[in-house]
This record gives structure tokens, sequence and C-alpha cells, in this order.
């Protein structure tokens, strides 16, 4: 089990309810987000970071490490996915081994539907992968007369990834890339 360290009373906004965690998690989000974008666009491991991604070679002749900002990315990624791992833990208040693999894969298919390389195009293809399974699962037994409940909701999110690799390999907002002779 992970402790309970905020308030568990649910609040009403609107019609919807939401807890104090819930909105401690899209705070630090957005936060997260932020800053991430920053790093990417704004600073010089950013830039490093961009043109490692598109040439290391010719990046290392114009002065950047490739290893180092390759060694610098993961361990970004990996404060990245810790406290993505707090954040999960606390809204569902246990903790196991396996528990990141199934978020593992739903980040996978949003940046996959947003478009590989595109961070705002991510952020979109989540809440979009969020509601189509959201509105999957609300409507999955009624669709399917009853056969298949709403722990099947995972399916739409695969097959929402199937449709878009078939139609837009590069995404919804993922850009048209030339390929190298």
């Amino acid at each position: 089990p992970f402790p309970q360290l905020l308030p568990t009373d649910p609040i009403e906004i609107g019609g919807a309810v939401i807890s104090v965690t819930q909105i401690l998690i899209l705070s630090i989000t957005a936060m997260v987000l932020a800053a991430l974008l920053f790093l990417v666009n704004k600073t010089k491991l950013g830039r490093a970071m961009r043109a490692t991604a598109e040439n290391p070679r010719v990046a290392s002749l114009m002065g950047v490490r490739p290893d180092w900002v390759i060694s610098a990315t993961f361990i970004i990624g990996a404060a990245l996915a810790a406290v993505a791992g707090i954040m999960w833990a606390a809204n569902y208040g246990t903790v196991q081994h396996t528990m990141g693999f199934l978020p593992g894969l739903k980040a996978f298919t949003a940046a996959v539907l947003g478009g590989i390389g595109n961070l705002a195009g991510a952020v979109v293809g989540a809440i979009l992968l969020g509601l189509i399974e959201a509105i999957g699962a609300g409507y999955l037994g009624e669709l399917t007369g009853g056969v298949l409940g709403s722990h099947y909701a995972d399916i739409f999110a695969f097959m929402a990834l199937v449709l878009v690799l078939t139609l837009r390999p590069q995404g919804l907002l993922g850009e048209r890339t030339a390929d190298r002779a």
C-alpha cells in the first residue's frame, strides 16, 4: 500500500467529482510539462538534444557530445518516470513492481497518436486517448450486447493506435519527413 498523505474526501466541481490528490496530479503534470517544454526549446541542453536526435554525427562536429546528451536524456526520462510513478501510486494507493507497464504502453500510444517528437502532440494524443477510452468503456457493454465489460476499455486505445498508424503514420500533429536517399 502507498500512504494516503492528502485528504481523500471527494470535491464536486460542476457535477464532476475529483479528489485533492487528482488536483495535485494535474497541477504537477502541468508544471512538469512546462519545465520540459522550456528545457527542450529554450536551453543549451535542449538544443543539443534536438541536434543529436536529428543527426548525432553532425552534432558532434558542432561541439555537442552525443554520448553525454543521450545519458542526460535518459536521466531526465528516469526522473520523469519516477514522478509519474509517485503520482500513479498516490492516486491508486498501491505500489507494485509491474505498475508501470500499462501506463508506459498508453504513453507510447499517446505519443504516436500526437506525433513522435512533438511534446504538444503527445499531450493532445493523451487527452484524446483518455476520451476515447472513457467513452468506449462507457458504451462497451451496449456495443457488444453485454459480452465485454468496461474492464476491456484498453481495446479502444489500441484500436485507435492501429487506426492512426494505418491512416496517418506520422501522428495527428506530426509532420511528414522526406526519406533520405
